[in-house]
């Protein structure tokens, strides 16, 4: 039995919001950005409340490449600044958050000397151009520049170039069009949702009057007080602030209109992404990612992803981003485009094993080709009939998301009358705190774990790997009560799933199938793994035998439907099932 007599801390946020409340910040929106402001806030000691009508990192947070760049593109438009900020941020989070960012050798394929000299000059100089090949001579200047801005905190190799043989004897299987490969060092977030929860529970840890909830749609304004609906349990809220923050992505116009102000702030893309299960091509890649151009003057690329290979993406302009899902059209060109870079190996439709996509809330242009709109943020300011600020947060990215929660923050505490009593530069986030980074402190972090909670080696490596240093709070609840491995997924125990449903935010099934874990991302969702967890999540939030099922039938549907898992994909499942039955 799983102990059921604490509340969740979904169910303790709903209980401190029964009765109306006033709070300094109203943080509408729980992706990166907003839970990047309430980190922030909770940092200065100021008890902000966050709000979002799915989960957390649940929108595009949830859909991005899952890099932590400086954005080596930005250069061909002269965002010179942007690049600066992205490299110091990016080489941060590689400090504080390294439990999942992690430095990632990069290369760019190149098949001329010369290519894209003009073209790049007339984006530099702001005039529309796409560039369809980047030869040597620009990939090394970029490369410099790129080496360059990114000085700050360095943490990682300048770049290298390699010239024909010894490109090829890199990628033997790539095209024999490659004249010459220019490698530099980004890095990669292998779980992105988490590390958003994590600055969630960070942020009540430092401030334990905040509070933050899923699942909650906004449902309007009467005399500056917001009024909204839990989604899960039906209970009304009613919270008015001093200052109102709209984080709401790419619906950061829905949510103004709900607050009674029309604006016309988003012009959304919509980038998808594809998981392959390739080995081939992920020998090939060996630890490193490639990012290539194509004919259309897009860039796409291609790295290891848990066992898997991670593939995109696109850039489509739309103005739906509910109905935001990753198309055949977009599948082929993406596979498309990898059998042009990699001819020998062969790419199909029954190698990929999840795709998603996501909408980027950048702001609204009327440029032709998206790839030109800055990936810059903005941030506007209106106001309520009744005076109250309300700050849109446009643009930003999973890289650049701390900077831009300090401005955030240093323009709510303006407007509070406040000061900053702290920075958040160099605090560790989550399992980035005491992490062991070096193989001696690695073997030193296991050796106490395994000795401490009498675990096997393997599951003490496999707590660090997916949880960082908050691998001993795992620990020590599995260690409470007698725990077991699930029969469908052996390297989870059912104190485990326990422990996330309780412990992190959790209102529904998927969050734990689609973001606590890396389940779908990885290819591991079945019938009979959606209905082992949904066994787990239901004991321990006391669920009924029907919402159980309930749940279960929609994350199948939901991972078949929008996400192309394939019915018959490792075991035959139904695309509907029922626990009971």
């Amino acid at each position: 039995m799983i102990d059921q007599q604490t509340p969740s801390l979904r169910d303790a946020a709903l209980a401190r919001l029964r009765t109306p409340v006033r709070t300094p910040v109203l943080i509408v929106g729980g992706g990166i950005n907003g839970v990047g402001a309430f980190r922030e806030l909770a940092l200065q000691g100021v008890p902000a409340i966050l709000l979002d009508k799915g989960d957390i990192c649940a929108g595009a947070s949830a859909a991005p490449s899952r890099l932590i760049h400086g954005g080596i593109k930005y250069l061909e438009t002269g965002e010179f600044r942007l690049v600066a900020q992205s490299t110091l941020e990016r080489n941060l989070l590689l400090r504080n958050a390294p439990h999942y960012v992690r430095p990632l050798p990069t290369y760019l394929p190149i098949q001329s000397w010369f290519g894209g000299l003009w073209p790049s000059l007339k984006r530099f100089l702001g005039r529309s151009a796409k560039i369809r090949d980047r030869g040597v001579v620009v990939t090394e200047a970029g490369l410099c520049i790129y080496d360059v801005l990114g000085l700050r905190s360095r943490v990682m190799p300048l770049h290298r170039m390699f010239m024909g043989k010894r490109a090829h004897a890199r990628f033997p299987d790539m095209t024999p069009s490659i004249i010459a490969l220019g490698r530099y060092y980004d890095a990669a977030i292998s779980q992105p949702e988490r590390l958003g929860l994590e600055c969630v529970t960070d942020a009540i840890r430092a401030c334990p009057d905040a509070i933050a909830l899923n699942h909650v749609d906004i449902t309007g304004v009467i005399d500056d007080t917001v009024h909204a609906r839990d989604r899960v349990t039906g209970q009304m809220l009613a919270i008015k602030a001093d200052v109102i923050i709209n984080a709401g992505g790419a619906w950061i116009d829905t949510v103004n209109q709900t607050l009674g102000l029309e604006t016309a702030y988003i012009g959304g893309t919509k980038g998808s992404h594809l998981v392959l299960d390739h080995p081939e091509l992920l020998r090939e890649l060996d630890g490193a990612m490639v990012y290539f151009g194509v004919q259309d003057g897009r860039i796409c690329l291609a790295y290891p992803f848990f066992g898997h290979v991670m593939v995109g993406s696109t850039d489509i302009h739309t103005d739906a981003p509910d109905d935001a899902i990753c198309t055949q059209d977009e599948q082929d060109y993406m596979l498309r485009a990898l059998g042009e870079l990699f001819p020998s190996l062969g790419f199909d439709n029954a190698q990929v094993v999840y795709r998603y996509a996501g909408v980027r809330p950048l702001p609204r242009s009327q440029t032709d080709n998206p790839g030109d709109i800055s990936r810059d943020h903005l941030i506007h300011t209106d106001q309520l009939p009744g005076g109250t600020a309300v700050l849109s947060l446009v643009g930003g990215k999973w890289t650049t998301f701390r900077g831009l929660s300090e401005e955030v923050g240093t323009l709510v505490l303006s407007r509070l009358g406040r000061a900053r009593t702290v920075g958040s530069r160099d605090i560790p986030i989550g399992g980035g705190r005491d992490f062991p980074r070096s193989p001696v402190a690695r073997a030193r972090f296991l050796d106490a774990l395994r000795a401490r909670f009498s675990l096997p080696a393997e599951r003490a490596a496999t707590l660090l790997e997916r949880y960082g240093s908050l691998a001993i709070d795992i620990a020590t609840f599995c260690s409470l009560a007698g725990d077991e491995p699930l029969t469908t997924l052996p390297d989870y125990t059912r104190r485990e799933i326990a422990f996330i449903a309780r412990r992190e935010l959790v209102g529904h099934l998927a969050d734990v199938l689609f973001r606590r874990t890396t389940l779908a991302l990885e290819g591991r969702l079945t019938p009979a793994v959606i209905a082992d967890v949904a066994a787990v999540v239901s004991e321990t939030l006391g669920w009924s035998a029907e919402r159980r099922d309930d749940e279960a039938n929609w994350c199948w549907r939901h991972a078949t439907e929008r996400h192309g898992v394939r019915n018959a994909y490792r075991t035959g499942g139904r695309p509907h099932l029922s626990i009971a039955s």
